[in-house]
């Protein structure tokens, strides 16, 4: 054990509380609302520090007295030994404060500046900026069609500092910080278990108690399963000079937490685009969400995550066997922080990886195509972790590019990627033919993608300009624009089409780069369909050029900068699956369910990303939120923007291009549409509505006996582990109750847990010789109390 350890040990059997009432000393507590912070006199909360082992107690106890817990955006203050934590040795420490935005113009109110606030309800939901409270005439603010008076309006500085809670041990009496501790208040919401720290499970040597829940115990699936192994190979590839012997590639985890099918509606704005056209008015797809997890001082940390939306052989064109990479993040804490060669890291070589391997994944599934759009966040917003460290630097558009460009020519140079293009030259540059029409009905709907968005901007410009007049749109068009677009002879209905075509090409065209269309199998340039069987034709100097047989006339073609190129041509025989669908377990974890959803939960609960010892307190609180379903996570919570009360009812209207704008219907039916410039459409919660909260536990309940009766038949072994999801999980939770000396009668949580469900199970079992442990007991105990 190391001097460190011993000598906090030491510490540790000093009554720190009779020493603070001798000097007076006021214990540390939180000063956030709603967090449980804890007085000697009270009974504590257990903690997930039950879940680790005693190596990775060590490993994590020495790296709090290793790493710099006072970067970021923590505050740490020295002080006498009595303020100080036990674990990192630092005082008060504080969050990041909250992001406020104005709920007038959206602006984000900077730290330390002023703001104004409703005085019966001083939340960051409804705030004002300076400027919108300036520029408002008449004494009120007016937006989306509520007036709120200046004279009900506060002025107070975004100068809110909140300190991170502390927890004291019952057994040595010692105060940590709750993250230091790896302390889960969720864990004993009665707070009626006890609460021994990280040095006194050392002392105690607890092993035979604990129920170990890590990353690894997650669910997998075929997915994850590809992308981990296919990752552990390409790092078993690299030579080994490269790479320092401490590194352990076990220690990497894939995990798929959300697989979902969803649907999409096209917006009629963008369908009166193009009249006429068959488009279709919905697409379904599959909603995915992969994380990476690296096991850093013993805790699994999470490191990258990556939103995917699959449209697949069911869906109509445009979408049809195509993928979106909608939104991908990771922070800056892999280990080691080391070069495998003079241009790439080895944290950029397995990002990399898991994007190729998902790649991979999907052209082996029949997919053809995947879009990428590369869109760096704004200097100090999020996409998907709650406050990256300070030391990662926010990526320029061209260096995100850049990286993504990298990735893609790995997977071309591994046969993954067979053409690589972007959305301006896929689009909006005609080739010549009579199937090569530029039109917007063959851009594809994405959820959260730019183009139909800018595009319906565009149509809404040109409506606003012209009336619709036909004549007038014509007006606008340059006859050489016309026909450089592939349309000499302009119809009616397609005047509208080929103006906003036009317009939205000039947006994107300066930045198409960004814009990438990734072919996973060979389409035709003209028409854009996948040539699958028959004859294809290509150019060996031009890759992208791909002819099916159906649009092939010449044995050349003309390159960009004007030269003729001979075309090859190949026999292609049936490439593709029938399907793309695939038959794998569904993971339904609201948490994922959008990046805004996570974000949100993470920023109300302070799960920050800022520092390791945060970026592991926070996995260990997601990893926890996802082993258990049955936990009521607080991203329920929906506030309306109007009135600022959260809505409990089970139907209020959403705004189809501001993904976090909901109104409940009570400010609905008194305001109507104008309660927002947007259009707000109805959307059903079954969440918020009593019969749905109902209907939620029974179909838990089922879960739970599905799992227990599976568990109970299930022989896997630990080098191939069941990936039936919590199989694991109730299987190590009996085995703890098998061996516990503790019990129910001792306070043991997890053993509770395990007697609950076993409770649950033998009131509807009618098996006369159930496996399940127990359950006959239980059974004759019911007979004996009825007769």
């Amino acid at each position: 054990m190391a001097s460190n350890i011993e000598e906090m040990q030491d510490r540790s059997t000093f009554n720190q509380s009779e020493s603070n009432a001798r000097k007076k000393v006021i214990p540390p507590k939180s000063q956030e609302e709603g967090m449980n912070s804890t007085h000697p006199t009270t009974n504590t909360v257990s903690s997930t520090t039950e879940s680790l082992t005693r190596s990775p107690i060590e490993e994590h106890i020495r790296s709090l007295s290793k790493q710099d817990n006072n970067k970021g955006t923590t505050d740490g203050e020295s002080g006498n030994d009595t303020h100080k934590c036990q674990l990192c040795s630092l005082a008060t420490l504080h969050f990041a404060p909250k992001p406020i935005y104005c709920f007038c113009c959206g602006t984000s109110i900077r730290h330390n500046a002023c703001y104004y606030y409703r005085k019966e309800e001083e939340d960051t939901h409804n705030c004002f900026c300076p400027t919108c409270y300036r520029n408002a005439r008449g004494g009120n603010i007016t937006f989306n069609g509520t007036t709120v008076s200046k004279t009900d309006l506060c002025k107070t500085k975004n100068d809110r500092r909140c300190e991170e809670a502390w927890v004291q041990c019952s057994k040595c009496k010692s105060w940590q910080h709750h993250i230091c501790a790896l302390y889960n208040n969720t864990r004993d919401l009665d707070n009626s278990a006890e609460y021994i720290c990280l040095l006194c499970c050392l002392n105690e040597n607890r092993n035979d108690v604990r129920v170990p829940f890590d990353a690894k115990d997650f669910p997998r699936t075929m997915l994850s399963d590809h992308i981990e192994g296919r990752l552990l190979k390409r790092l078993g590839q690299i030579e080994r000079n490269k790479i320092p012997e401490g590194f352990v590639a076990d220690n990497l985890s894939v995990r798929v937490v959300l697989s979902v099918d969803k649907h999409i509606e096209v917006k009629k704005q963008f369908l009166d685009i193009f009249e006429g056209d068959n488009y279709p008015a919905e697409f379904s797809y599959a909603s995915k969400v992969i994380l990476l997890f690296q096991k850093i001082d013993g805790v699994d940390v999470c490191l990258f995550a990556m939103y995917a939306q699959e449209f697949g052989s069911e869906c109509g064109y445009p979408n049809q066997r195509s993928i979106y990479i909608s939104y991908l993040d990771s922070v800056k804490y892999f280990r080691p922080e080391i070069h495998i060669s003079a241009t790439e890291s080895l944290r950029t070589f397995v990002y990399h990886e898991i994007l190729i391997g998902y790649l991979d994944f999907c052209k082996k599934r029949g997919f053809t195509t995947c879009y990428i759009w590369s869109c760096p966040p704004i200097k100090g917003e999020d996409y998907i972790f709650y406050c990256h460290p300070e030391s990662q630097k926010t990526p320029k558009r061209d260096q995100l590019r850049h990286w993504y460009h990298s990735a893609l020519r790995k997977a071309v140079e591994q046969d993954i990627i067979v053409g690589l293009s972007n959305i301006f030259d896929y689009f909006f540059v005609p080739t010549g033919k009579r199937e090569s029409k530029v039109t917007a009905a063959r851009l594809p709907y994405f959820d959260g993608d730019f183009w139909c968005g800018a595009a319906m901007d565009k149509a809404s410009e040109i409506e606003q300009h012209t009336g619709g007049n036909r004549e007038k749109i014509l007006k606008l068009i340059p006859s050489r624009s016309l026909k450089s677009m592939g349309c000499v002879n302009l119809s009616k209905g397609t005047a509208k089409d080929i103006l906003v075509m036009q317009k939205l090409g000039q947006t994107i065209l300066p930045f198409k780069e960004d814009f990438m269309v990734v072919q996973l199998q060979y389409v035709c340039i003209h028409c854009h369909k996948v040539i699958e069987c028959g004859k294809r034709w290509f150019c060996k100097e031009c890759k992208i050029f791909q002819e099916c047989e159906r649009c092939h006339t010449f044995d050349s073609h003309t390159s960009v900068k004007g030269q003729q190129h001979k075309l090859y041509q190949v026999l292609m025989e049936g490439i593709l699956r029938d399907t793309t669908k695939e038959k794998d377990i569904i993971i339904n974890k609201g948490l994922f369910d959008t990046r805004y959803n996570f974000l949100s939960f993470c920023q109300r609960n302070r799960f920050q990303f800022d520092t390791l010892r945060r970026a592991k307190y926070s996995s260990m609180m997601i990893l926890h939120f996802l082993s258990n379903p049955t936990t009521t996570t607080v991203t329920d919570g929906i506030v309306c923007q109007v009135c600022c009360k959260r809505i409990d009812s089970q139907c209020y209207w959403k705004c189809e291009n501001c993904p976090e704008f909901n109104v409940c219907s009570a400010c609905y039916i008194a305001r109507g549409a104008q309660c927002h410039e947007h259009t707000l459409s109805e959307t059903s919660s079954a969440a918020l509505s009593p019969s749905g909260s109902e209907e939620s536990k029974q179909n838990t309940a089922v879960e739970l006996l599905d799992v227990i009766k599976h568990a109970s038949q299930c022989h896997s072994i630990q080098t191939q582990a069941c990936t039936y999801p919590y199989c694991l999980k109730i299987r190590k939770l009996f085995y703890h109750a098998s061996r516990c000396t503790v019990r129910v009668s001792g306070g043991c949580q997890p053993c509770k847990k395990v007697w609950q469900a076993i409770a649950l199970h033998s009131r509807t079992c009618t098996d006369s010789a159930c496996r399940i442990p127990r359950c006959m007991d239980m059974k004759k105990q019911m007979v004996g109390i009825a007769i």
